[in-house]
């Protein structure tokens, strides 16, 4: 094949509307050698080799979605994001920043891991969720393909926390696919998912309960929705004591702006002082920096809630 048959194709010449990435048996079809292809990927030359049977054509460092896209050329048809990349495209940030992406195959393709790509087969391969063009494994699936292969209990913690606390899955669902998963990782997804679905649902709220007790307070309840007889919704305190009206919020600066924003957080701070319930509002950071502070101001509050009559408000 002579060299002018592929040389003028948009793909070697750099047309802006082709892809970067591309595998080297797409190249061959065009007639050109594979010889050829690997020497322009040698130092000095034109092109870069990414992974094994796959180039860029050109030499610049790939970009975050020229990676996931070499990635899902590796894994092939079906294949598609999991873990700590599908996380960031979903938009949850909690968790290690993502290196290697991890890759969904199915379990029938012979493929392995190769360079930054990390391939797990399945026969459980679930239907992707396209975002920006790119198939990603449902939340889910995602969060716990990643906690699995996190160390640290409190980021497993937080993970899960932050995927449940957006809506983007329920607790039974991460139960139901701790169940019919992979064991291998599973103890610490395990415990967190335990805690979560039995009261505090985010890291912070985990020490606040853990606080709560060495106060020596009567039992809260946990994320409960409260309404005036009326009817009116007030609010759903991160903990609330029901017999004398008394609510705990841990206030994350971050969460409320990304959410609400501030002028919720002053509307809902309104609301429970209309209805005449005693709040304490927390900063995260003074759980266990200051965690005697804390015990003493809720033992105040509490006492505070306590004596005055108690507001004609209920939870649901």
């Amino acid at each position: 094949m002579r060299r002018g048959d592929w040389s003028r194709h948009p793909l070697v010449l750099g047309d802006k509307n082709t892809s970067r990435v591309v595998r080297v048996a797409v190249l061959e079809s065009l007639g050109m050698p594979r010889p050829t292809v690997y020497r322009r990927c040698l130092p000095g030359g034109p092109w870069r080799r990414l992974l094994p049977g796959i180039v860029k054509l050109d030499r610049a460092e790939p970009s975050q979605r020229q990676r996931l896209e070499a990635a899902l050329l590796r894994g092939g048809p079906d294949s598609m994001i999991t873990g700590h990349w599908a996380l960031r495209s979903y938009g949850l940030r909690r968790g290690p920043e993502p290196d290697d992406v991890h890759l969904l195959v199915p379990a029938t393709r012979e493929v392995t891991s190769a360079g930054f790509v990390l391939v797990e087969r399945t026969t459980r391969l679930p239907e992707p969720v396209r975002r920006r063009g790119l198939p990603l494994a449902p939340v889910h699936r995602a969060v716990l393909d990643a906690a699995r292969r996190v160390e640290d209990f409190d980021t497993v913690r937080a993970m899960l926390a932050e995927a449940v606390q957006r809506g983007r899955c329920r607790p039974d669902v991460l139960r139901r696919e701790l169940e019919d998963g992979s064991q291998r990782g599973s103890a610490l997804p395990r415990r967190a998912l335990a805690e979560l679905v039995s009261g505090p649902r985010s890291v912070a709220e985990g020490d606040a309960l853990r606080l709560w007790r060495r106060a020596g307070l009567p039992e809260c309840a946990w994320n409960v929705a409260v309404y005036e007889v009326s009817g009116g919704y007030v609010a759903t305190p991160d903990a609330w004591c029901d017999d004398v009206a008394f609510a705990w919020e841990i206030d994350s600066k971050e969460f409320y702006f990304e959410l609400d924003g501030y002028a919720g957080t002053l509307a809902r701070n309104a609301r429970y002082a209309a209805a005449g319930i005693v709040l304490l509002a927390t900063l995260p950071a003074r759980l266990r920096k200051e965690p005697g502070a804390v015990v003493r101001e809720l033992r105040a509050a509490y006492e505070a809630a306590a004596a005055r009559p108690r507001p004609p408000v209920r939870m649901r």
